[in-house]
């Protein structure tokens, strides 16, 4: 098992939700499609953010890749918050009319441009850094989380710097490594 393999699953089961819905007319049928890959964007976007970016700056860190993994980091919390906002604009249209089907298809393009940036960078980024141990390790977290979670849980946007600044400290509340994001390339942004 393997996290990165498992993002690139959902990433699958996202895209083949998104395809039913392009192929569906019933307005029922839609709005229950609809609900169910919304509340999967979400909670694949929180089981990243808790398991799979921490671990991909902590790669970064080690690695002496900071930099890059900050950046990959701070561009996925945004996305994963225009993605929030695209779903959220859905919720004004009724199911299956022109407007809701203009809302859905922006959120598919927010989505799509995410992840295509994800597979390219990030998880390609990971995969070079992080050992098939703490790939295996980090899956069977993120499984778990996501059937923990399987109902859903709530969309919050998040500040990407804040979020990065959080994820590189440890509990002690220390930065990890000296010139990352208590950090340094954060700090002139």
């Amino acid at each position: 098992m393997d996290i990165t393999q498992l993002i690139l699953d959902d990433h699958h089961e996202q895209r083949r939700l998104f395809a039913i819905l392009e192929q569906l007319d019933d307005p029922a049928a839609l709005e229950v499609v609809w609900g169910r890959l919304a509340a999967f964007l979400e909670l694949h976007a929180e089981a990243e953010e808790e398991i799979f970016y921490p671990a991909l700056l902590q790669a970064g860190l080690r690695a002496g890749t900071a930099g890059q993994a900050e950046d990959e980091t701070l561009d996925a919390i945004g996305d994963h918050n225009d993605i929030r906002d695209a779903i959220a604009a859905v919720a004004g249209h009724q199911a299956g009319s022109p407007g809701w089907r203009d809302a859905i298809a922006a959120v598919n393009v927010a989505n799509g441009d995410h992840m295509a940036e994800e597979e390219r960078e990030g998880l390609t980024d990971f995969r070079r850094e992080a050992s098939l141990q703490r790939r295996h390790d980090l899956a069977a977290a993120f499984a778990a989380f996501e059937a923990r979670n399987y109902r859903g849980v709530p969309a919050v946007d998040k500040d990407p710097a804040a979020y990065v600044r959080a994820a590189e400290q440890q509990g002690d509340g220390t930065v990890t490594a000296p010139g990352s994001l208590g950090i340094g390339s954060l700090k002139q942004r």
